[in-house]
């Protein structure tokens, strides 16, 4: 910084850090104001939400956790039924854990077996819509 030698320079060089001060200023005061608004509530909430929408992941898991709980839900009420016996329920309800930690542990298995049964399915009525093709209609039967 150079030496101020004359009241002229002094006045500029005073306005000058004045202008500054108020630049900073102002864009202290926005930079409180976005804060002040990022930390409402309804901001927060909507953030989080937003993230956690965003995240592939958590949304897989939750996925694989719910594919999970609905195997195991679906496999206890195969096991036990309509049935009232006590040891048959408690049955379900271990082969309900079992069912659902093990879906919840290897998706990556019940995908590809999901995948290899519907490509069974789809086989299965490409060839028995092929066969019924390959039959004579009924008017050249008569």
């Amino acid at each position: 910084m150079e030496n101020i030698t004359s009241s002229v320079t002094l006045k500029n060089a005073i306005r000058n850090l004045q202008v500054e001060q108020e630049i900073y200023g102002q864009a202290m005061n926005e930079q409180l104001h976005l804060i002040y608004i990022s930390f409402k509530p309804a901001s927060l909430i909507r953030s989080t939400l937003k993230d956690v929408t965003s995240s592939p992941y958590l949304i897989e898991n939750i996925v694989v956790t719910l594919l999970g709980l609905a195997s195991g839900y679906v496999t206890k009420k195969i096991v036990v039924g309509a049935s009232a016996n006590i040891f048959r329920k408690l049955i379900g309800s271990v082969v309900q854990f079992g069912v659902t930690n093990i879906v919840a542990q290897h998706p990556e298995a019940v995908t590809s077996l999901g995948q290899s049964i519907f490509q069974k399915i789809t086989r299965n009525k490409e060839k028995n819509a092929k066969s019924i093709e390959g039959f004579p209609s009924k008017k050249l039967l008569q």
